[in-house]
């Protein structure tokens, strides 16, 4: 059943409301996909904060008017009929991570593109953009890095009380030996 004006334009809306709020997207085309696997992506998308959108080229070509940021978009993406857009509204990578994992296993499916801080991405560097660690991995690694050095100090330093206190020990033993004798 065809659409109405009316649903169109809503769906123009919803598109242009997951354009404002996203953080980062990615193009793909979802043909060669069974329902199955459709699903399994969107619920591994929507796992990490992240929608995904199945548009019409001509809705989307709306939504790109409508948009002056989106105007390089526009020039480089080319797209025979219909696409999916994974919007990225938590995670800028998040997007660009999960379909290039799922691409691993689904040879038929193709990454098109992408979109991060309203610049286009060609496929490669959507796929370079795959292999950055996330923002917890990221964090783990700060963490590390700020740790190392303080538990090094904190171990200089206790090492030389470890050793104050030994001395004492042993001090106390031997006075304890003399008493004795």
């Amino acid at each position: 059943m065809a659409k109405t004006r009316k649903q169109k334009e809503k769906e123009v809306e919803k598109i242009t409301q997951y354009f404002s709020e996203m953080k980062g997207a990615v193009f793909a085309d979802f043909t060669h996909l069974s329902v199955s696997d459709m699903e399994d992506l969107r619920a591994k998308l929507r796992e990490q904060g992240t929608k995904l959108k199945v548009v019409k080229k001509s809705l989307f070509n709306l939504v790109l008017k409508k948009d002056k940021n989106l105007k390089e978009i526009d020039d480089n993406l080319e797209v025979p009929g219909a696409l999916s857009v994974a919007f990225g509204l938590e995670d800028e990578i998040a997007p660009a991570r999960i379909l290039s994992s799922f691409k691993k296993d689904h040879k038929k499916f193709e990454i098109w593109g992408g979109i991060l801080d309203n610049k286009y991405l060609s496929k490669e560097e959507v796929l370079d953009l795959a292999l950055l660690p996330s923002k917890e991995q990221l964090r783990g690694q700060v963490v590390c890095v700020i740790y190392g050095p303080v538990s090094g100090f904190v171990n200089v330093l206790s090492g030389n009380l470890r050793n104050l206190i030994n001395v004492l020990k042993n001090i106390s033993k031997e006075n304890e030996g003399g008493d004795n004798a």
